[in-house]
């Protein structure tokens, strides 16, 4: 079996990540689930080899450059798509216990295959929307840390994610473009749902050098109880 290229593994070195050969042939193992599922179903317009490596892979990892991993528990990857970043984080950081929470069943049914795949253990799959899962009792205040990556702009990301953090936990918010007008935006909403932004970092990838950003937001108090809206509201109307 292939392995992951070498520059991948030497940059998640630098992360603190010394993958095993186990860990090399899990990430391509989801890469190519990936690409043979992407065919029957979009998950990605990205396939070639390469830049799911650096596109999905390695940009869903540089979050353990921002948030130090080795303290978190658990995490809750919302609107995760194919698996990003929760998946490539958990491949990295196997004691991580993970909850991915997505509205598309079909995603969701990928997401399990991959994870019954590459025997990631600790892993839970829930298909519905963010609003609706964050009234859980099982989810809501419950989490050390929250991600969400290009899902939506970040007040309206607040109302989705904050309500499944925990008191001193931390949502991470990953964005592709500029975000000031995005966090001057999301003043409000930041507001109502207790939450404080705490860090913001620049960071490139390493082939193409395009730019990404990781917002930090810590949960400083429990979420009001009129939190999240119903499904669909938060889009519509967010708290700007």
């Amino acid at each position: 079996m292939d392995i992951s290229p070498k520059w991948f593994i030497s940059l998640i070195a630098e992360q603190g990540v010394s993958l095993t050969s186990v860990q090399q042939e899990q990430f391509e193992q989801y890469f190519k689930l990936l690409v043979e599922w992407n065919e029957r179903m979009n998950l990605t317009g990205i396939t070639e080899r390469a830049a799911v490596y650096e596109k999905h892979f390695y940009d869903s990892v540089t979050l353990s450059a921002c948030v130090n991993m080795n303290e978190v528990q658990t995490i809750a990857d919302i609107g995760s798509g194919a698996g990003f970043p929760s998946l490539p984080l958990k491949i990295c950081y196997p004691q991580l216990k993970v909850t991915i929470v997505d509205s598309l069943n079909k995603r969701i049914q990928f997401l399990k295959q991959v994870v019954q795949d590459l025997g990631l253990a600790d892993v839970t799959c829930v298909h519905g929307r963010a609003e609706d899962i964050a009234r859980d009792k099982q989810h809501r205040d419950n989490y050390d840390l929250v991600t969400a990556r290009a899902v939506a702009k970040l007040a309206v990301l607040n109302e989705f994610c904050l309500p499944f953090v925990k008191t001193g936990g931390l949502f991470a918010a990953m964005k592709g473009t500029e975000p000031d007008q995005e966090i001057k935006d999301a003043g409000k909403s930041l507001k109502v749902l207790k939450g404080k932004l705490i860090s913001t970092h620049n960071l490139k990838l390493p082939n193409e050098q395009s730019d990404r950003h990781i917002l930090v937001i810590e949960k400083m108090a429990p979420t009001p109880r009129e939190y999240p809206r119903k499904a669909g509201t938060p889009l519509k109307t967010p708290l700007i």
